[in-house]
């Protein structure tokens, strides 16, 4: 209990001291280009006003609800939900040595579990209701007011999106807040505490995660306002959980033998499946963060295809170069990087932008992967940060280059990409260095030596695969 008690404590006093910008006053785009001058002034003058855009969840009738964007968001939502367990759960699982696979996949699995109840209980309402720039408020805390009447025909909606019931756009937004904290497990693998992984996946989550959110995604949040664009993760995913898998990487240490000993992937079976679910997955991902069934939906699709394929190609003849040879490995972590690369711009730019997009991640992420860790000398175990760190940042700052107005109804800008980059970067890196001081002082962070060189599915969970 005392241990609990330290770590709420904790998280009240990173949110209090954040700076909780109040931006009130931040101008709405849409509501500034709604309205076009023509040469009908008085006839326009005598017109009756457009109803404001809403500004918080509200409650609807039924009849305006859309069945098409409905449905594809139900889906949406199972394949992104998917891309976590098993997706990620396989690609990882491969990845590391034979004694500690169920180690792996069961982060993978009680991070689902976890950031569910997180997100149900707290998370939702300060990510995605109005408040102030940095976080948003209490008004759906244990999801109160999110209704549905059958009798009555009514039901809840978000003003984020107004055409499918606030029921499913929850459901949406928590797969995204599950699989951002299992990703930074891949730069820890085989040496965390699985009792200081779900202190430090708590804390993170609620400090980190969900601030960041509420910036890039909820009108109100400084980033979003600023302009910054990011549509589905690449910021509040990728970046955010690159970068706290390195500072995790950090602060840990090496891996007990790490350049001495082969810690070759024990399935690359396992990893390949996992990345292939990874793939079709991310259709939900990127084309569900349309939050509608249409043309632009479709579009977000084909690029991310075009992506992912362009820069598995690109990793593949990168290795084939350096290496000699093009591995299993290899194609499979290009095609995760392009994924990761398209994410921010999936919604804003055409085909052309995509391929240069996935050629440039698979290329960039893999020299950083492969050769930028050996020279820095730290252990992303299974290049979290090489993957989705560089990449998210490689993607964010190539959209702003790509984006096309005629597409995402915005024109790019380099700079303000680079703002939100570098904002998330440090705020990303300094609350999780904080974090995992204070998880360690609590609990510890790592096995033991001798845990570690017995593997953690026997020290942690008592089992192993025979």
């Amino acid at each position: 209990m005392k241990k609990l008690l330290a770590l709420i404590a904790l998280f009240g006093a990173m949110t209090l001291a954040a700076p909780c910008f109040a931006d009130a006053s931040a101008p709405a785009s849409a509501a500034v280009t709604a309205s076009a001058v023509t040469a009908s002034d008085t006839a326009a003058a005598s017109a009756p006003a457009a109803a404001p855009a809403p500004t918080a969840p509200f409650e609807t009738e039924a009849k305006n609800i859309n069945s098409g964007d409905t449905a594809w968001m139900l889906i949406s939502t199972a394949l992104v939900l998917f891309m976590t367990i098993p997706g990620l759960a396989l690609f990882y699982g491969g990845m590391v040595r034979k004694k500690n696979v169920l180690a792996t996949l069961m982060q993978s699995f009680a991070i689902t579990a976890l950031m569910t109840v997180l997100w149900v209980v707290i998370g939702y309402s300060l990510a995605f209701t109005p408040g102030g720039s940095f976080l948003g408020g209490f008004s759906r805390v244990m999801l109160e007011g999110v209704t549905f009447f059958k009798e009555a025909g009514k039901l809840s909606v978000s003003h984020l999106a107004t055409s499918i019931p606030e029921s499913v756009f929850v459901m949406f937004q928590m797969t995204f807040a599950i699989i951002t904290p299992a990703l930074i497990c891949g730069a820890f693998a085989e040496r965390m505490k699985f009792s200081a992984m779900l202190a430090f996946m708590t804390v993170w989550f609620l400090a980190v995660y969900v601030p960041v959110a509420h910036m890039v995604w909820e009108p109100g949040g400084w980033m979003a306002a600023a302009g910054v664009l990011d549509f589905a993760g690449g910021t509040v995913v990728h970046i955010n959980a690159g970068v706290a898998g390195l500072v995790c990487a950090l602060v840990m240490g090496k891996r007990v033998g790490y350049g001495k000993e082969s810690m070759m992937p024990h399935n690359l079976v396992l990893s390949l499946v996992g990345a292939a679910m990874l793939w079709v997955g991310w259709f939900g991902f990127n084309a569900g963060s349309a939050v509608a069934a249409d043309g632009r939906a479709g579009m977000a699709m084909l690029v991310t295809h075009v992506a992912c394929a362009a820069a598995a190609l690109s990793w593949m003849f990168a290795e084939w170069i350096n290496k000699g040879k093009p591995s299993v490995l290899g194609i499979i972590s290009g095609a995760v990087a392009g994924l990761v690369a398209i994410t921010p711009a999936a919604g804003f730019v055409g085909v052309k932008g995509a391929l240069i997009i996935g050629l440039l991640s698979g290329a960039v992420c893999f020299w950083t992967a492969v050769h930028l860790k050996h020279i820095l000398g730290y252990d992303d175990s299974l290049d979290a940060f090489g993957v989705h760190g560089i990449g998210g940042i490689l993607g964010a700052i190539l959209t702003g280059f790509f984006a096309v107005k005629d597409i995402g109804g915005v024109d790019g800008n380099v700079l303000l990409q680079l703002k939100g980059v570098l904002f998330t970067v440090v705020y990303s890196g300094v609350l999780t260095f904080v974090i995992l001081k204070a998880v360690d002082v609590v609990f510890g962070l790592r096995v033991p030596e001798e845990e570690e060189r017995e593997g953690l599915d026997l020290t942690q969970h008592g089992e192993r695969v025979e």
